[in-house]
């Protein structure tokens, strides 16, 4: 699973989810893309799922790119805990996501299987996608 080596704190606050993806909204590496229609956090273990998926669905063929990190730690208290006592420990990472951001690119295998790939990995997904190509990059 995905997560930072180091970080400059330990604990972040939670953030609003609002706003559209400014960077990262075009496809720059591969041919077809998962491109996220609503913000959201995505874990890292939600990360790997997608990702699993699609190699699976290429048989290990094309080259695929992760457009996003889980650098956000999110933190959870013990169940049945008092009030108090400050803030929990970081429980998982998360990747803020805002719509627009692609998250998946492929390239290296037919678009059809492409295709394919990134409809398996959307259903891993916590928000709504879409797939995108390169062909139709004037379109995003």
């Amino acid at each position: 699973m995905l997560s930072p080596k180091r970080t400059k704190y330990r604990r972040h606050h939670r953030g609003r989810l609002q706003g559209k993806s400014y960077r990262g909204n075009r496809i720059a590496f591969g041919d077809v893309g998962l491109q996220a229609l609503e913000p959201g956090w995505i874990t890292s273990r939600q990360i790997e799922a997608g990702r699993r998926a699609i190699t699976r669905r290429v048989k290990r063929g094309g080259k695929l790119w992760i457009r996003v990190f889980p650098d956000k730690p999110i933190t959870a208290r013990a169940a049945e805990t008092r009030m108090g006592s400050g803030k929990g420990a970081p429980e998982y990472w998360v990747a803020v996501v805002k719509p627009g951001r692609i998250v998946y690119e492929i390239n290296g295998v037919s678009e059809a299987v492409a295709r394919t790939a990134m409809r398996v990995a959307a259903y891993k997904m916590p928000f709504k996608t879409r797939i995108v190509s390169s062909s139709m990059e004037g379109m995003v």
